[in-house]
Formats: C-alpha cells, sequence, structure tokens
C-alpha cells in the first residue's frame, strides 16, 4: 500500500496488527477507568450528599498527575514504553481490588462513611500518580507503532476508540449501579482492566529513542516545556483546552442534576453521563471517513465556543430528554475539538520529545478535567448548582473569545 493509499483509507492503522491490539486492550481498560470513575462519583455523592465532595475527587487525582506530568515526560522518553505502560495498567487494576475491598459489606460495617470517603479519595490520589506516567505512553506508543504518513488516521482512531470506551463505561455502569450494586460493578471493572492488560502485553517491546546529545534530568524536562511554549499552535490549543473544561466541566454536577434537580435515578445518570461521548464517538466515526480538510484551527475555536452555549442550556433545563440532547451536541462539538487537538499534538511533535511533550498534554488535560472537577463543586457550594454551570460556560465562551484575538496562529492554522 503506497502512501497516498494510505492517507485515504480510513482503516489505514488499524490494518497494522500491534495497533490493533493496542486499541482493544485501550478500549477495555479506558472502559474499566470510566466506569470507575462514574461509579466513584455516583458512590461519594451517596456517601455525603455534598456536591463539594465530588469536587474534592478531582483535587485529589490532578495534584499528583499535574505535579508530576513534566518528570513522568522525561522517564517515558528514556524507557521502554511496552514495559511502562503495562506496570501502570497493572497499578491502576491494583486500585480498583482496593475499592473493591472498600466498597464490601464487611468494610461498611466495620467503618463510618466518613472513613469509606476518605479511603475513596486516598486511592484516587494514587491514581494521579499512575496517571502521569500512564497516559502520555499511550500517546508515545501510538506513534511508535504506526508510520507518520498515516499518524493523522491513527490519532482519529485513537480517540474514537476512547471516546467509544467512554460512552460504553458511563452508559454501563449506571444500569449496573442500578441493577447489581456498587461492589459487583467493581468486579467487573477490575475485569475490564485485566482484559485490557492482557491485549496490552501482545505488543513488541518499544525502546527509547537514541537521547545521545539530548540534555538529562531537569533540563530535558524544561526542554519539552520550552518547546510548547516556543510552538505557538501547540500552546494555543493545550491552553484553549485547559480553560475552556476548566469552566465549561459540567459533567462532574450530573449526579447532582441527575438525584436532585431531574430526579432520574441511577439509570438516567448514566445515559447523562454517557451523553456527551455519544455525540463525539458520532462526529469521530464521521471524521475517520470525512477529515476536515481545511480551516481546522478556526473550526476547533467555533466548537468550543458552540460547546460553552451547550453547557449553560443544559444548566437551566428542567427536562430530561432536552439535557440529554444538548449534552450530545456538546459531545459533538467536544469531538471535533478533541481530534484537532491531538492531530496538532502529534504532527507538530519530534519523535525524540514525544514523551515529553505528551506529557505536557496531559498535564494540560488532567488540569482541565479534573481541576474543573474541583471547580465546579467549589463554585457549586459559593453560587448554587445551576449558577455555577450556567458561569461555567460562559467562561468558555469568553475564554474562546481571548484566543480568538490573542491567538491569530491557532485560528489560522491548517494540516
Amino acid at each position: 500500500m503506497n502512501i497516498i493509499q494510505q492517507k485515504s483509507d480510513p482503516f489505514a492503522a488499524m490494518r497494522i496488527a500491534e495497533f490493533r491490539h493496542l486499541m482493544i486492550g485501550r478500549f477495555s481498560f479506558i472502559m474499566g477507568l470510566r466506569m470507575l470513575g462514574t461509579l466513584v462519583g455516583w458512590w461519594i455523592y451517596e456517601l455525603t450528599n455534598e456536591p463539594f465532595a465530588i469536587g474534592l475527587i478531582g483535587l485529589a487525582e490532578v495534584i499528583p498527575a499535574v505535579s508530576l506530568s513534566l518528570y513522568a515526560g522525561y522517564v517515558i522518553d528514556i524507557s521502554e514504553k511496552r514495559k511502562l505502560l503495562l506496570k501502570g495498567v497493572g497499578f491502576y487494576f491494583t486500585c480498583a481490588v482496593l475499592l473493591l475491598l472498600l466498597s464490601s459489606k464487611y468494610t461498611s460495617a466495620q467503618i463510618s462513611k466518613h472513613w469509606i470517603a476518605f479511603g475513596i479519595y486516598i486511592i484516587i490520589f494514587f491514581t494521579g500518580i499512575i496517571r502521569a506516567f500512564t497516559g502520555p505512553t499511550f500517546g508515545t506508543m501510538v506513534a511508535a507503532i504506526v508510520p507518520k504518513s498515516i499518524l493523522q488516521n491513527a490519532t482519529t482512531w485513537n480517540q474514537g476508540i476512547w471516546l467509544s470506551a467512554s460512552v460504553t463505561g458511563h452508559a454501563t455502569v449506571g444500569f449496573l449501579i442500578a441493577l447489581i450494586g456498587n461492589t459487583n460493578s467493581l468486579v467487573i471493572i477490575c475485569c475490564m482492566i485485566l482484559l485490557g492488560l492482557t491485549y496490552m502485553y501482545q505488543i513488541k517491546p518499544k525502546p527509547a529513542l537514541n537521547m545521545k546529545g539530548e540534555k538529562t534530568g531537569l533540563d530535558s524536562v524544561k526542554e519539552g516545556l520550552v518547546y510548547v511554549y516556543q510552538t505557538k499552535e501547540l500552546l494555543g490549543a493545550l491552553s484553549l483546552d485547559l480553560f475552556a473544561v476548566f469552566f465549561g466541566g459540567a459533567v462532574a454536577m450530573i449526579p447532582v442534576f441527575a438525584k436532585d434537580i431531574l430526579q432520574v435515578g441511577p439509570i438516567g445518570f448514566g445515559w447523562l453521563n454517557a451523553a456527551a461521548d455519544i455525540g463525539a464517538i458520532l462526529i469521530i466515526v464521521l471524521l475517520t471517513f470525512f477529515p476536515i480538510q481545511k480551516g481546522q484551527g478556526k473550526k476547533l475555536l467555533l466548537a468550543v465556543a458552540g460547546f460553552g452555549v451547550c453547557i449553560i442550556i443544559f444548566a437551566l433545563s428542567k427536562l430530561f430528554w432536552l439535557s440529554f440532547a444538548v449534552l450530545v451536541l456538546s459531545g459533538i462539538l467536544d469531538g471535533i475539538s478533541m481530534i484537532t487537538r491531538g492531530t496538532i499534538v502529534q504532527m507538530r511533535t519530534p519523535d525524540h520529545m514525544r514523551g515529553r511533550v505528551m506529557s505536557v498534554n496531559s498535564m494540560f488535560i488532567n488540569s482541565s478535567n479534573e481541576l474543573g472537577q474541583f471547580e465546579s463543586g467549589m463554585a457549586a457550594k459559593l453560587l448554587g448548582v445551576i449558577p455555577s454551570v450556567v458561569f461555567g460556560g460562559c467562561m468558555t465562551i469568553l475564554v474562546v473569545a481571548i484566543t480568538w484575538v490573542k491567538a491569530p496562529a491557532l485560528r489560522k492554522m491548517e494540516y
């Protein structure tokens, strides 16, 4: 297959056996993690009946994840990628087993709800440490497996697989909580993570590239950060994601909307959690066959602005079908953003710096998602749930307006 055929073939990356193993393993692993994150949010709210407690979950994970991100990038660049990935997924499995034990009837009989919640926060803190190393490794593995000529196609598949797993995990766990409870749901989550580990084990070792002449230690860590800062398209795309998701993270408050405002219970909670991901996977399937051909930077900004509008409508809605519909639309717009941003990161990153740049990318994503979850909890405590989400949507639109003016390189970018 020549390069032109590869570029026009929507299945080009999936024809590579190792990439298939990585994608199947990632699907199972991410599905387990998204089930876990959704379950923990519901579980914490059941234990505390306090929206701010949901925000603390994000804070517990983001502190170690962001603190270690830059160092993790250096470690990834000098390490054998497959071994590092397997270790990270194995540690995630251990944390899921600990949460399973914490959810048992025996533990509930011996320990108060307060201490169970505290135990959950401690375990989530350790998942943040693991995430700092594991998340960026997936990005470096993609580039190590597929040729550069089909990297955009591989990036689209990688994002699509992540979102497919996310929507499946979100929707499934809502039903599982309703049917079999938290503990049995955690058993299934552990099995999903273990299945993912099995598939990733089949990938061949991916040794570090020759780092001869590269800076080491702290200087090398700084080099990745400097590269992102000097590459304006990268900096603009990552900053946009950081602030837009930080203020637009309405998903963190979905347990409150499902239980107290829309009153749809755990099944409705699962569907609301899955709604944005349903929209995102729909658009990513479409973009796999019909990729954006021009004006990608401008379309990225417009998509994020539309995402902010959807968040405002969701906050004000009192109808389940309308809330679900605008979350699906927000997912469509977010999917456009994810594909565009992911492609910019892959295309603008030299191979020998992928670990460090992917870690900076991960640091921005971790900051936006988990700090956004904490911001949502804090804003809900200070302003009330509905006003806090409206505020977040308005701030997202403001961030896009500022980026449009201040980052012309991103607005004009095409690839």
